[in-house]
């Protein structure tokens, strides 16, 4: 059965709920764990996606801190190694003319993962805590924040290149350090924790009294 939601009503408040395969909208009463379209497990909201983002947020929270900190590369020369923080790294491309480079480092490996940390904190507290934030300017930040993170991979490629420009003399081995794999964890639990966000909630915080 199909019904149009009614504006400024949630579909909780409705007693409806969406299938995101098909679009359909259901009673609940109805249909409760199955779309009647195509028979896809539906639910109100998704189960624990505020305790289940808050996890993986928290994770990339401990993590990002040694992936800044700790050699994220140990470059072996002579029988000397010379570790590599992001940092280091970026003052070593700006020192060897490459402002460019240094840059985009910059902006990938450091400023957009914190960004993302922020903003997915912000949205989950105004959601568990009902602040009074605008839905519309949420909900823009957090497909930014889903759009990004689709690329969030390409920040390890940018280390990559990072290295790969370092000129450090010609006999020159690249080992990884420890921030290396911390760097890895926040890329990837900064992405489970946006997959695992139900953006529903936003509206939900709005209207519950």
């Amino acid at each position: 059965m199909n019904r149009i939601a009614i504006a400024g009503k949630t579909g909780i408040k409705q007693g409806l709920q969406l299938c995101k395969i098909c679009g359909n909208y259901s009673l609940q009463v109805e249909h409760p764990t199955e779309c009647p379209i195509c028979l896809n497990e539906i639910s109100q909201r998704k189960k624990n996606s505020l305790q289940k983002t808050w996890a993986f947020l928290i994770t990339s929270i401990i993590f990002i801190f040694p992936a800044n900190l700790y050699p994220i590369t140990y470059l072996l020369k002579n029988n000397t190694l010379y570790p590599d923080t992001i940092f280091s790294g970026i003052l070593s491309l700006v020192d060897s003319d490459m402002p460019g480079i240094a840059l985009i480092v910059f902006v990938a490996s450091i400023v957009v993962p914190f960004l993302k940390i922020i903003a997915l904190a912000v949205i989950a507290f105004s959601v568990q805590n009902h602040w009074n934030l605008n839905p519309k300017k949420q909900l823009w930040a957090f497909y930014l924040i889903d759009w990004i993170g689709k690329w969030s991979i390409l920040d390890l490629f940018v280390i990559s290149i990072m290295v790969a420009v370092f000129d450090k003399g010609h006999l020159l081995s690249v080992y990884p350090g420890i921030a290396a794999t911390s760097f890895t964890v926040v890329v990837l639990t900064t992405l489970f924790a946006a997959n695992n966000f139900d953006t529903r909630l936003i509206w939900d915080a709005q209207t519950d009294e």
